[in-house]
């Protein structure tokens, strides 16, 4: 059985959820106000490109994951980030970010709530830091879905908390759609925002995004798929 402060702790968190999902509603009929892109970013898991080939392509460097491959999910020889691939970066002169996906679909990591938030939080963070990650420094948890306001108040907003509880607040982001991130952002549960579309009304870009996946599976380096992305300000979770 659930503490009254627990019961409380979600149907405040409900109500806050309930509030977001109007103003992101009214928010998203309006054209996106971003600013003029600042260069790109590649994201990529099917394998490991060469920096100097990223750097030819003329990307600003790249957002990698700090997560283990799921069972079933062998292909994606890209995960996790090494400590080699990131001394080729960096002698190539490339910004890296962090993010972390493990599951998708029915197994997708906010699915597990608080207790996945904290997990999948140490877990991130472990890797990241085993990496070379630089410390003080975000780590994208990804909500690779287009929930529902409901969703969001039960399981993705416990999730986030997991995440704040390890990594705090200010290191919290969220790769999600435009809706998902001003929910987010009208609960103060994450500080980054790195948005894709599945789910965004289309040609909106939110205001709040560090990041705008605009392309993805369309293109590849070195024979590896790569998604790309649109840098929206100087500061995006970089290290």
């Amino acid at each position: 059985m659930c503490s009254s402060s627990a019961a409380l702790s979600r149907r405040g968190l409900f109500g806050l959820a309930a509030a977001g999902a109007a103003v992101a509603a009214v928010g998203m009929r309006a054209p996106g106000a971003a600013a003029a892109p600042l260069g790109t970013l590649i994201d990529y898991s099917g394998g490991v490109p060469s920096a100097e080939a990223i750097a030819e392509a003329g990307h600003a460097g790249v957002i990698r994951y700090v997560s283990d491959r799921r069972p079933g999910a062998e292909w994606m020889a890209g995960k996790p980030l090494l400590s080699g691939e990131v001394a080729e970066l960096r002698d190539a002169g490339l910004e890296i970010v962090s993010c972390y996906q493990f599951g998708k679909g029915p197994t997708a990591d906010w699915r597990g709530g608080l207790a996945a938030g904290r997990e999948h939080a140490e877990r991130g963070l472990e890797l990241h830091r085993e990496a070379g990650g630089a410390e003080d420094r975000p780590i994208y948890a990804a909500i690779d879905d287009n929930p529902t306001a409901v969703e969001f108040a039960t399981l993705i907003a416990p999730y986030l908390l997991g995440w704040n509880g390890v990594v705090g607040k200010r290191n919290t982001g969220i790769y999600a759609n435009a809706p998902t991130i001003e929910l987010a952002r009208v609960a103060g549960l994450a500080t980054w925002f790195w948005q894709h579309d599945w789910g965004t009304p289309k040609g909106f870009v939110h205001p709040a995004a560090h990041l705008h996946q605009f392309e993805i599976d369309k293109r590849a380096i070195d024979g590896v798929g790569i998604d790309r992305n649109h840098i929206l300000r100087p500061q995006y979770g970089q290290w």
